[in-house]
C-alpha cells in the first residue's frame, strides 16, 4: 500500500481551515460550558434539597444521554416546531455552528459541574474555618476561598474533560460543519482515500491533544505546586 502524499499536501489548506473551526467550536463550548458549570456546581453542594435536586437532575440527564442524540435534538429536532421557526431564536438555531456550540456547551457543563462540585466537597475544613475566623461573609468565602481553591484542585480532572471535548467536536462534521473530521470526510469523498484522509485528521487531533496536555501540565505546576510532597 502506497500513501498518497500529494493528495494530502493539496488538501492541507482544507485541513487547516478545519483546524480553525475545531478550535472555535472547542473554545466557545468550553467558555460557555464553564460559565454554566460554575453555578451548577454550587447548586450541587447546596444544602437546599430543591436546588441540589434540580442541578442533579440536569447533570444526570445530560450525562446519561449520548452527545450525538443531544446534537440531533438541537439541530434537527427543534426545527420541526413552527413556534421555534417563527421565533427570534430561529436565525441562531438554523446555524449549524450555533447548534453545535450549544450542544457541546450543554454537554460539557454537566460534566464540569460535577467536577467542580467534587472539588468543593473536598475542600479542607481548615480553609473554611480560617475564612470564618477572619470574619468573611458567605459571598467572600466562596469567591475568595472555596471556588479558587476548588478550581485549582479540579485542574487534573478538567484537563481530561477538555481532551474529551476536543474529540467530541468531531461530531460537528455530521451537521455539515467542516472541522478536522469534516475535512477528512471531504477528502475521502473526493479521492476515495479513507486511510490517508483520516490518518491526517488523527495526526491533527494528536498534535492538539499534546499541546493541551502540556498547557495543563504547566498550569498544574504553577497552581498546584503547594500540594506536591515537600522534599526534606
Amino acid at each position: 500500500m502506497i500513501f498518497d502524499y500529494n493528495v494530502i499536501w493539496e488538501a492541507l489548506p482544507l485541513y487547516f481551515g478545519g483546524l480553525l473551526t475545531t478550535l472555535k467550536l472547542l473554545g466557545l463550548s468550553l467558555f460557555f460550558g464553564l460559565l454554566l458549570a460554575l453555578p451548577l456546581g454550587l447548586m450541587r453542594v447546596s444544602k437546599n434539597a430543591a436546588v441540589n435536586l434540580s442541578a442533579w437532575l440536569y447533570t444526570y440527564v445530560i450525562r446519561g444521554t449520548p452527545m450525538l442524540v443531544q446534537l440531533f435534538l438541537i439541530y434537527y429536532g427543534l426545527a420541526q416546531f413552527q413556534a421555534v421557526r417563527d421565533s427570534f431564536l430561529w436565525p441562531f438555531l438554523s446555524s449549524a455552528t450555533f447548534c453545535a456550540c450549544l450542544a457541546f456547551a450543554i454537554n460539557t457543563s454537566a460534566y464540569t459541574a460535577e467536577i467542580i462540585a467534587g472539588s468543593l466537597r473536598a475542600t479542607p475544613n481548615g480553609e473554611i474555618e480560617a475564612a470564618k475566623a477572619m470574619g468573611m461573609s458567605r459571598y467572600k468565602l466562596y469567591t475568595r476561598i472555596l471556588l479558587p481553591s476548588a478550581c485549582r484542585r479540579a485542574l487534573p480532572q478538567y484537563s481530561n474533560e477538555v481532551i474529551m471535548m476536543l474529540q467530541t467536536t468531531s461530531l460537528a462534521s455530521i451537521v455539515t460543519l467542516i472541522d478536522i473530521t469534516g475535512a477528512a470526510r471531504t477528502v475521502n469523498a473526493q479521492y476515495y482515500l479513507p486511510f490517508e484522509a483520516y490518518i491526517t485528521a488523527g495526526v491533527f487531533y494528536l498534535c492538539l491533544t499534546f499541546i493541551l496536555v502540556r498547557l495543563f501540565k504547566l498550569a498544574e505546576r504553577r497552581w498546584l505546586s503547594y500540594l506536591a510532597p515537600r522534599k526534606h
